[in-house]
C-alpha cells in the first residue's frame, strides 16, 4: 500500500497536486494541517483516494480533529499536526504519545523541517512543508512481510528509508 503525507501547505495546492499525478498509485493521502481549504479543494479532484486529515494551529476555522490514529496497511498510524506535542521544542512528548498509542508509524507536521526518525519500534516523519519547499514523502506498505520503505521528496541525501 502506498501512502503520500503533506502538511504545511499554507495556500500552496499545486504542488500537492503535482505529486499525486506523479504518485497516482497512492491509495491514502495523510495531512498534517496548517492549510484545510487547500486539501479540502484536493480532494474533491481525489475521489479515488482515502484521506486523514487534522488541523494544524493555522486552521482556525476547519472541523478536522487535531489528533487521529488508523491503521493502514497493517500499521497504525498517528496523524498530528505537532504544534500541542511542542515538536519545535522536542520529539519527546510526541513519542510518548505515540508510545501511549501503540502507534508503529507517527506524522506531524508544523517545523516546516522534513525529518525522518527512528524511536524505539516507531518511525516518527515529517513530510516537510508541501507549501514553501514543494516537500512530501511517501510511505510503501508491504502488507505481507511487513516491509516500510519512507521516501523523502524533493530527495535528500538520506532520502530513503527501508524497515524490515
Amino acid at each position: 500500500m502506498k501512502i503520500i503525507a503533506f502538511s504545511d501547505s499554507h495556500g500552496n495546492h499545486f504542488d500537492m497536486e503535482k505529486a499525486l499525478r506523479k504518485h497516482s498509485d497512492a491509495k491514502a493521502v495523510i495531512f498534517c494541517g496548517d492549510g484545510h481549504n487547500d486539501i479540502t479543494a484536493i480532494q474533491k479532484n481525489h475521489t479515488d483516494k482515502t484521506f486523514y486529515c487534522v488541523k494544524g494551529n493555522c486552521d482556525w476555522c476547519c472541523d478536522f480533529a487535531a489528533l487521529q490514529t488508523v491503521t493502514l496497511g497493517g500499521k497504525k498510524f498517528l496523524i498530528t499536526h505537532g504544534h500541542i506535542q511542542r515538536v519545535k521544542e522536542s520529539l519527546m512528548q510526541l513519542t510518548y504519545l505515540g508510545q501511549q498509542e501503540n502507534a508503529d508509524i507517527i506524522v506531524f507536521g508544523h517545523t516546516h523541517q522534513q525529518l525522518t526518525v527512528f524511536e524505539g519500534n516507531m518511525i516518527l516523519i515529517n513530510p516537510g512543508s508541501v507549501g514553501n519547499a514543494g516537500q512530501y514523502t511517501t510511505i510503501e506498505i508491504n502488507e505481507n512481510t511487513g516491509e516500510t520503505v519512507v521516501k523523502e521528496f524533493p530527495h535528500s541525501k538520506f532520502g530513503i528509508f527501508t524497515i524490515k
